[in-house]
């Protein structure tokens, strides 16, 4: 069994048990003035910083998952547009952002067990998660890990995969998308690099980059919106996504927006919740012609 980065029982108590052991240890939770408050947990140790919206609390809460060496500042353009009729909660993952660092660069698998951890001490039980690059790992380990805590699962611009190997067609990759993002995301992200620190971020890029996110995404235990932006160099061509969707079950949807790079959280925020949205609610996901971008589900004829 692999060690965990914070104590949990996979198996054990309910989440109203894990809240109550938790709840105790919440500090500082301030409004900061555009209705979503910025709070801490504590969790054996360690302090979790977290952005949580106030009102909408009317569906399954939406927990945002942010890619690597980045914390989840980026995120937040998306997240103010889904928090309408939803709570949407953004944290930093533990040594990302102001949550504070284990002392190591933890690997998919034990960031996964700590976001369970982390909804548990946010008193969250089933909840939607909607990750972007390096957050489509984690969130599928957690759905498969703990199918009964994820209603549904967005993976935006999932990475991972043959199509990222080997490390320095990734790293090309990389530099490719750099130029492509919007140049208002650098004073967002730059920071975030360099306390996350360069052999960091190697080391976990390079496990990003084995994770085979869209063949785990053909056994996701849950429904499964996959988005993909035409300017990613990091996903696959279209070629091999309807490959791969030929295989996946009927509760997996693709969508593909035009024009959108890697971060699209950040740079295609209107657009990409108009589609997050429309699939939670049950509604065919069209374009919305006010927004930058073009989305459309991509036909997969899966025989």
């Amino acid at each position: 069994m692999r060690p965990s980065p914070l104590r949990r029982e996979p198996h054990g108590p309910a989440p109203c048990q894990h809240r109550d052991r938790h709840r105790r240890r919440e500090r500082g939770v301030s409004d900061d003035g555009s209705r979503w408050t910025t709070g801490t947990v504590t969790v054996d140790r360690r302090t979790v910083f977290y952005r949580r919206s106030v009102g909408g609390e009317d569906g399954v809460p939406i927990v945002h998952l942010h890619g690597f060496a980045i914390s989840g500042a980026y995120l937040m353009p998306t997240a103010r547009r889904l928090a309408a009729h939803r709570t949407n909660v953004v944290p930093d993952l533990p040594g990302y952002g102001r949550s504070e660092h284990p002392g190591r660069a933890l690997g998919i698998p034990a960031l996964a067990d700590a976001l369970l951890v982390i909804l548990d001490a946010l008193g969250l039980g089933e909840v939607v998660l909607v990750g972007n690059s390096m957050g489509c790992p984690v969130g599928l380990e957690v759905a498969h890990m703990a199918p009964e805590r994820v209603q549904r699962l967005v993976l935006v611009s999932p990475a991972g995969g043959v199509q990222n190997q080997p490390m320095a067609r990734a790293l090309a990759q990389l530099a490719r998308d750099i130029a492509r993002e919007s140049p208002r995301m650098a004073p967002v992200a730059l920071p975030d690099y360099v306390r996350f620190g360069p052999l960091n971020a190697l080391h976990l890029f390079s496990e990003l980059t084995r994770f085979p996110s869209l063949e785990r995404l053909l056994r996701a235990p849950v429904p499964a919106l996959a988005v993909l932006g035409t300017r990613d160099p990091l996903m696959p061509p279209p070629h091999r996504v309807r490959e791969v969707g030929r295989l996946a079950p009927e509760h997996v949807t693709v969508v593909v927006i035009e024009g959108a790079a890697h971060a699209m959280n950040f740079s295609h925020p209107g657009e990409l919740a108009h589609v997050i949205s429309s699939w939670l609610e049950g509604r065919e996901i069209t374009d919305d012609p006010d927004e930058p971008g073009h989305a459309r589900v991509l036909e997969i004829d899966r025989g």
